[in-house]
C-alpha cells in the first residue's frame, strides 16, 4: 500500500544524504594541498575545476550501480547543478546571462568526465596525468605534479568503490588526503 509520509521521509532522507555527500565534494575540493602541492591554481576556474572532479569521482562510482545507485548519480549531479546556478547568480551574473553560462558548465562537466573516465579505464596510467593537466593544472605542471595528482586520483576512485552504497545512501563518503611523493620517491 501507498504511504505518502513514507515516501516523503525517503525524499527527506535523501535529500539530507545528497546535501552531505555534496558538502564533502566541496570541502575536499577546497583542500589546501591541492592548490600548494599539486599545482591546482587557486582561483575561481581552479576551484571550480576541483568541485567537478569530485562530483565526477562520486558519480563514476554510483553511474553502473543498480537503479538506486545511478538515481544517486543524478541526484549528486542535480546538487553540483544547483550549487553552480547559485554560484553565479551571487557572482552578480544576471538571469538572462544564467542559462548561457549553465550550458557552458554542463558541456564542461560531461566533458571532463568523459576524459576522466576514458582514462581511469585506460592502461595507459599517463592518460589521467594527461587529462588532469590539460583541464586543471592549465599549465606545464612540473615533472611530479600531474603523476601525483593522478595517483590521487586513482587513491579516490578505487576508495568510493570500496565504500558500501548503504554508506553513501547515507551520506557518508570519505576522499583520500591529496599528497604528493617525496622528490627521490618512486
Amino acid at each position: 500500500m501507498y504511504n505518502p509520509f513514507r515516501s516523503s521521509k525517503r525524499r527527506a532522507a535523501s535529500r539530507a544524504a545528497i546535501e552531505r555527500l555534496y558538502a564533502a565534494i566541496v570541502a575536499q575540493s577546497r583542500q589546501e594541498a591541492f592548490y600548494t602541492e599539486l599545482g591546482v591554481a587557486d582561483t575561481l576556474e581552479g576551484r571550480f575545476e576541483m568541485v567537478v572532479l569530485h562530483t565526477f569521482l562520486l558519480c563514476h562510482r554510483l553511474k553502473d550501480g543498480d537503479g538506486e545507485e545511478k538515481a544517486m548519480s543524478q541526484e549528486v549531479f542535480d546538487a553540483f547543478v544547483a550549487d553552480m546556478d547559485a554560484t553565479l547568480r551571487e557572482l552578480g551574473v544576471g538571469d538572462l546571462s544564467v542559462p548561457k553560462k549553465m550550458k557552458k558548465i554542463g558541456a564542461a562537466f560531461y566533458g571532463r568526465a568523459a576524459a576522466y573516465d576514458a582514462a581511469l579505464a585506460s592502461p595507459d596510467h599517463g592518460a589521467l596525468a594527461t587529462a588532469l593537466a590539460r583541464n586543471i593544472l592549465e599549465a606545464e605542471p612540473d615533472a611530479r605534479a600531474a603523476p601525483a595528482f593522478a595517483a590521487y586520483v586513482r587513491r579516490a576512485a578505487a576508495a568510493l568503490a570500496a565504500t558500501p552504497f548503504a554508506a553513501i545512501a547515507g551520506g557518508d563518503v570519505a576522499f583520500p588526503l591529496p599528497v604528493i611523493a617525496p622528490a627521490g620517491a618512486g
